[in-house]
């Protein structure tokens, strides 16, 4: 059986919205109000973070306080890079996306000879850099760090060289070069993004499964479909944005799209994926309780992430099965 840790990340300097350092705590209520002993199962570990940063003023418009950013993916890159070279599943529940960037990092840096592949379920495609962010907020630009890409054939801003000097820094986390390989990238139900990212993802034939496309094959379907796009890859990485689900389950997330996954498609496809004993991290991120009604989101959170885990503890019967 899988050894998982879970390891908690609040910080939420990544975000544009406040109150997503709230969610790993959100869960852990509606742990308790369904009676669960989840937190009780597994060890967990906490990365420091900066969020008090946020009472400072700014000073990098066009990727805010990617100084303390910095700072914080460095530990979550040498938490998930201790975690696995112990030989146990990092499990992470973070706040906003940015810090994914370091989840990413530090399986690499555990895993240097091994060809990652990513499965992103998100409403957004998080692939910005200074260059071409709308809005400065870094939990938009995770994908561009692990990709070490700038985009400039899409430029729109001029970031000065302070902003650059930690962006550099930023994607050179876990080891110099590129995490991830575009051709390496999966996005599923990615509904809003700007020009740069469609331009991406037009350039390295990204593959995203829209709602009709989703809809139409189902959850299992596509989480076969995507495993099996990932064949060449050693290790996948699952990253699990709820903004991936429809806004009627619940607005409890800083930047909700409308047209997403229900709650049961979630579950059947974070289940589906996590099977897989590719699969070596699994990460949750966005829940905003300060932008909901009666914990809703962490609840339906909740049931993704322990069907997720259910299937991450299966992986071990299936290696078994097939070996």
């Amino acid at each position: 059986m899988k050894n998982i840790k879970l390891i908690e990340v609040r910080s939420e300097i990544g975000a544009g919205t406040r109150g997503a350092s709230m969610g790993v705590d959100a869960l852990k209520v509606a742990c308790l109000n369904k009676q669960s002993d989840y937190f009780k199962r597994f060890n967990s570990t906490e990365v420091a973070n900066l969020n008090y940063v946020l009472f400072d003023r700014n000073l990098f418009p066009f990727a805010k306080y990617i100084d303390s950013v910095l700072t914080v993916q460095k530990s979550i890159a040498s938490t998930v890079k201790q975690t696995m070279e112990q030989d146990m599943f990092p499990l992470v529940l973070a706040g906003d996306h940015s810090n994914a960037a370091g989840t990413i990092a530090g399986i690499k840096a555990a895993n240097r000879d091994k060809t990652l592949g990513v499965i992103w379920i998100d409403a957004h495609a998080d692939s910005h850099s200074p260059y071409t962010t709308p809005s400065g907020n870094m939990h938009g630009m995770p994908l561009g760090i692990a990709l070490n890409e700038d985009n400039l054939c899409c430029q729109i801003n001029n970031p000065d060289p302070e902003t650059l000097f930690f962006w550099n820094a930023l994607k050179r986390i876990g080891g110099e070069g590129p995490k991830l390989k575009p051709e390496h990238l999966v996005y599923v139900m990615v509904r809003s993004t700007e020009e740069p990212e469609n331009t991406l993802m037009r350039e390295h034939s990204i593959k995203n499964y829209k709602y009709d496309e989703f809809n139409a094959k189902g959850p299992v379907q596509v989480g076969q479909e995507v495993l099996e796009r990932l064949r060449d890859c050693d290790i996948i990485y699952v990253s699990f944005d709820v903004d991936s689900l429809d806004p009627k389950f619940s607005r409890g997330t800083g930047t909700p799209v409308a047209i997403g996954l229900t709650v049961t498609q979630a579950q059947e496809l974070c289940y589906t994926l996590c099977q897989s004993p590719k699969v070596c991290c699994f990460e949750m991120v966005e829940i905003n309780p300060m932008l909901d009604i009666k914990n809703t989101m962490a609840k339906n959170a909740f049931r993704i992430l322990e069907a997720a885990t259910e299937a991450i503890l299966n992986q071990s019967e299936l290696t078994e099965n097939l070996g």
